[in-house]
């Protein structure tokens, strides 16, 4: 789970049982490359409720915005424009579009 707070995107720390996943770690390095400030720390129900974006990683997932928890909206009850251009930067990486991130990808 990601969460974007006044303008810094946060998520657990894998000490906090969290996947060390592949897309998370894509998250990381797409972030480094939009300048979007990002830190792990621990995440509380509250936070998630008072956070302006949320979006999930993950193989199947991918990357998928969060509109309500618990039926709270989240912002604004849509996928917010950080989650946006990350998705984006993602789904242009997987699809071999961006030479920046060609290191990733093996192709068959």
């Amino acid at each position: 789970i990601f969460i974007l707070y006044k303008g810094t995107l946060i998520t657990p720390p894998l000490s906090s049982s969290c996947l060390d996943g592949i897309t998370r770690d894509a998250v990381f390095g797409i972030c480094q490359e939009l300048d979007i400030p990002l830190k792990e720390e621990t995440l509380t129900r509250d936070e998630l409720y008072l956070a302006d974006e949320i979006f999930l990683t993950g193989t199947a997932a991918e990357i998928t915005p969060i509109r309500e928890i618990d039926n709270r909206e989240i912002g604004n009850g849509s996928k917010g424009e950080i989650t946006d251009r990350i998705q984006k930067a993602f789904f242009d990486t997987v699809a071999g579009k961006n030479p920046k991130f060609q290191h990733w990808l093996t192709e068959i």
